[in-house]
């Protein structure tokens, strides 16, 4: 009994396997791909929306003071989605990226910049002086809107051919989606510049891997939360899409009277 249950288990496994390859290009890489350096991209997912020159500076938020960070991290044990947006970022050519936004990269920055600066042990003609860090002009701000919500069991047709044990595991699969959006801010004025969602959806094997028990579970346990991370990486460069579209296409909104000086929906 055991013999003939392992080959549908097998398959069953190399199904599921099948499934959470519509989140990636490629093995363990996620929506984001390749390299960049200054204005180059390397290996870049062509379905990459890209500038000929840049807009100006920006400041990419870290994501560790929003709400949504603590719980979506626990869940799907993505550390982080920033450089995974900075790295879309600066291959889309359209902005020019700064360490604003990343306190940890910041505050990293500062400390290696007043060391170098201040502490007399480095060789003179360093040229570590005030003065030479560039301002951001925009600031991106990430949210997570819906986390890996369940939209329906995608298992039933895996189960209905290889049946018994297999099909039980098969039956715990289920689609999730993630929705995200990405808003944009003039740092001068605090105007909102753009905003765009984006959603990506994927499988879930939390619930099937848990029919599997004990060690085997455990062992394929990177299976239950990495597609639904990557799924999230995905939503995030769905919108970062998005808006360099309508960026390329920018109008700037005109209030008559000027921005801030009371607006037309008068009040009698």
């Amino acid at each position: 009994m055991i013999r003939s249950a392992m080959p549908r288990l097998a398959l069953t496994l190399l199904a599921a396997a099948a499934l959470a390859g519509c989140v990636t290009t490629g093995t363990n890489k996620t929506a984001t791909t390749g390299a960049a350096a200054g204005g180059t991209s390397v290996d870049a997912n062509p379905q990459m929306e890209r500038c000929d020159a840049p807009f100006g500076t920006i400041a990419v938020d870290d994501g560790r003071a929003a709400d949504w960070y603590g719980q979506f991290g626990s869940e799907t044990h993505v550390t982080t989605i920033e450089p995974l947006l900075r790295l879309a970022v600066q291959q889309s050519n359209c902005f020019v990226i700064t360490s604003i936004g990343n306190l940890r990269t910041d505050s990293r920055l500062s400390r290696i910049t007043d060391i170098q600066r201040n502490s007399g042990e480095y060789r003179a003609g360093s040229k570590q002086q005030k003065g030479q860090r560039v301002a951001a002009d925009y600031y991106l701000e990430p949210q997570i809107i819906i986390n890996n919500d369940s939209v329906g069991s995608v298992g039933g047709a895996i189960g209905g051919l290889f049946g018994g044990a297999a099909g039980v595991i098969a039956g715990g699969l289920q689609s999730k989606v993630s929705v995200v959006t990405l808003s944009l801010y003039d740092i001068r004025s605090a105007v909102q510049i753009s905003a765009a969602e984006g959603s990506a959806t994927a499988t879930n094997f939390g619930a099937a891997l848990g029919a599997l028990g004990g060690s085997a579970g455990g062992a394929l346990g990177g299976f239950s939360r990495t597609p639904e991370g990557k799924a999230t990486v995905a939503a995030f460069m769905d919108a970062y899409n998005s808006m360099v579209v309508a960026l390329r296409n920018y109008k700037a909104q005109d209030v008559k009277g000027g921005l801030g000086r009371g607006g037309t929906l008068q009040v009698k």
